[in-house]
């Protein structure tokens, strides 16, 4: 059994939304996902992309990707990478192939010189708290994510 990761490629739009919509499935959150094919296709393989994918494959099979993009700390006067989503099939557990996903990322900082590796994780969400725990990741407990959509979103915009 081997186990690759590679970036995606503009011929995996369809996967990656399928893997979003497991994901959200899974968080019990597949009632909030809006994004479509044409969104995937735009943002991550459009002239200028922000965000970015790599897919793990398990004997040429889609195991589960990471979709991150990078962020920017000014106390560290450096860029970061944020992982949006991170996800590996059930099928396919087990198998460290989340750790060689972490792993791959965070080659990537070391090599880019990035400043921070973040991520967010529901509270809920046990074993990937421990995973997370069991890879160094420390949870910043003094910060509360603020979110502002929708309605409120256009009231903020009109002022």
């Amino acid at each position: 059994m081997s186990l690759s990761i590679r970036p995606a490629t503009p011929a995996d739009a369809a996967l990656i939304l399928a893997f979003v919509r497991e994901l959200a499935d899974y968080e019990k959150l597949l009632h909030e996902v809006e994004a479509g094919l044409a969104d995937i296709e735009r943002d991550l393989f459009g002239p200028n992309p922000r965000v970015f994918c790599d897919i793990a494959e398990w004997d040429g099979a889609p195991a589960g990707f990471a979709l991150w993009f990078y962020n920017y700390s000014t106390f560290r006067g450096r860029h970061g990478l944020y992982v949006e989503d991170l996800y590996v099939r059930p099928a396919y557990r087990g198998r460290g192939i989340t750790r060689a996903l972490m792993r791959h990322l965070a080659r990537r900082c070391v090599e880019e010189g990035l400043g921070r590796f973040e991520w967010w994780v529901l509270n809920w969400n046990e074993p990937a708290i421990r995973f997370y725990r069991s890879i160094g990741a420390a949870p910043m407990d003094e910060w509360t994510v603020q979110r502002v959509t929708g309605d409120a979103l256009k009231a903020l915009a009109e002022g």
